[in-house]
């Protein structure tokens, strides 16, 4: 059975990862810009991290986006 979280992980990975090749950032670039080491953004990647909602905003911040497009969250109904 997929949880809300490991979904929530799951996009996360996917998501960070398209949205950083598209800025055309590596991944030491977007862990210095969002403030956390290059192997956590690795994990992060990889749907192996859980980063905390203060994370996941500087993430958001870096790869110019909001941070429910990188957990996949629809806002619609």
């Amino acid at each position: 059975k997929t949880t809300s979280l490991s979904l929530a992980q799951s996009n996360l990975a996917v998501n960070v990862k398209k949205a950083r090749k598209e800025l055309g950032l590596t991944q030491e670039e977007l862990a210095f810009q969002a403030g956390i080491d290059r192997t956590y953004a690795s994990q992060i990647e990889r749907a192996i991290a859980n980063p905390s909602l203060a994370i996941i905003c500087s993430l958001a911040d870096v790869l110019e986006c909001n941070y429910y497009d990188l957990v996949g969250i629809s806002t619609k109904k």
